[in-house]
């Protein structure tokens, strides 16, 4: 089941936890998004293992991949798609990734 996050508490529990819960965050976001777009080997745990062997490397594939997966389960249910991909790369590019995260997260919440 996919639930709704609130974006703010995830933030702040990353902070607080130094990360931990960070780690969290990716592997359930990116499992609800695999889920929401009908992409099974969309997983997070699968994304996180890559970004550990290449020491973050991955996580700008992840960036982009998101976006591009957000939008097509926005394509599927007739909502309008906005394709964030290019931003959420730039973000993790200059080290905001949590800020990608969070607009992620955003928009699941919009689609459950």
């Amino acid at each position: 089941m996919i639930t709704q996050r609130s974006v703010g508490m995830a933030v702040v529990l990353t902070l607080i936890t130094c990360g931990i819960y960070g780690i969290y965050w990716f592997i359930v976001l990116t499992n609800e998004v695999g889920r929401l777009s009908g992409d099974h080997t969309f997983t997070g745990g699968k994304h996180f293992l890559l970004s550990l062997i290449t020491c973050g490397i991955w996580s700008y594939v992840w960036s982009y991949q998101i976006g591009k997966q957000v939008g097509a389960a926005q394509h599927q249910r007739g909502l309008m798609v906005s394709d964030n991909s290019v931003l959420y790369l730039v973000l993790t590019f200059f080290g905001l990734g949590i800020v990608a995260y969070a607009l992620a997260q955003s928009d699941v919440n919009k689609l459950v």
